[in-house]
């Protein structure tokens, strides 16, 4: 059987909220009933600035609160810079320190403020921390799978960029569908090269989607070697950059059903995934 990771984001579905702050035991409470479902890996929260995004401000406070005690969960943090890095660094309960790294310069610019060349020597310094401190990095290839800005794109240029992250150091690099421009063809092609040339690097699958093409997405990646995917409960959550309201995360509930038919083992269980998706309603009030 063919073991998949599922990585579920509720960081992801909940940073974009604006209309108010979800409190800190409401956070809490719901991330610790995804620690009791199976996940491999919980993106938890960010160590960035409160200004920026201030739905996280309490990502300290929300660790505090985790029970930890009975999960084979690990978490993640995503860090934007230096200073977050090595803040995140000190929590000996954080694994992995995600890092958004962009092939766009337009989107790095808008996303961290950084141009492509400030990213890659932050990139590199958080590679130094993450090796002193026992952490592992995720780097996320935003614009992975296209690019809506005008810059140049094509899966060259993606390959370029795995080549050099590869030779700095990343072990798990994550194509992220930034703004659900993917098309089956491209992920397709992507998957199918880059998996097999860099047999060191864990690649995934941060795909957005709209509601009706959730499953040729899933479906390619899948069958192109990827076995690990990022969701989010009910889709929730994306960019906000994105321009269409119907383009989100991709679906959690959807990827558990996926990989039930493809008999593929994910380790989730049913009962405690109906649990956190109950929590999830409470959360979204979707």
């Amino acid at each position: 059987m063919k073991k998949v990771k599922l990585i579920e984001c509720p960081r992801d579905a909940m940073q974009g909220i604006k209309s108010h702050f979800i409190s800190t035991e409401a956070k809490a409470q719901y991330i610790n009933a995804l620690l009791r479902v199976g996940f491999d890996t919980i993106d938890f929260g960010s160590f960035v600035s409160a200004k920026a995004i201030p739905q996280m401000r309490d990502t300290v406070e929300v660790l505090s609160k985790l029970d930890l005690s009975n999960t084979q969960s690990k978490l993640l943090a995503i860090v934007a810079n230096i200073r977050g890095a090595e803040e995140a660094s000190q929590f000996e309960e954080i694994t992995y320190l995600g890092y958004p790294f962009s092939i766009s310069e337009n989107f790095q610019m808008r996303n961290t403020g950084k141009t492509i060349a400030e990213s890659i020597e932050i990139l590199n310094e958080i590679l130094s921390i993450a090796a002193k401190t026992n952490k592992e990095v995720v780097a996320y290839l935003s614009m992975g799978f296209g690019n809506p800005y005008g810059d140049p794109w094509n899966v060259e240029i993606v390959s370029n960029w795995t080549d050099k992250l590869s030779k700095m150091g990343v072990k798990i690099l994550s194509l992220s569908d930034t703004v659900g421009s993917s098309t089956p063809k491209i992920i397709d092609y992507l998957f199918s090269n880059l998996i097999p040339a860099y047999p060191t690097i864990e690649f995934g699958a941060h795909l957005h989607t709209t509601p009706t093409s959730w499953f040729e997405k899933v479906d390619v990646a899948y069958k192109a070697g990827c076995n690990r995917f990022d969701g989010a409960i009910m889709g929730y959550g994306g960019c906000p950059m994105a321009k269409d309201d119907l383009t989100g995360n991709m679906p959690t509930e959807k990827l558990v059903s996926y990989f039930n038919q493809q008999k593929a083992t994910t380790n989730i269980n049913a009962m405690s995934f109906e649990s956190a998706y109950n929590e999830a309603l409470k959360i979204f009030g979707k």
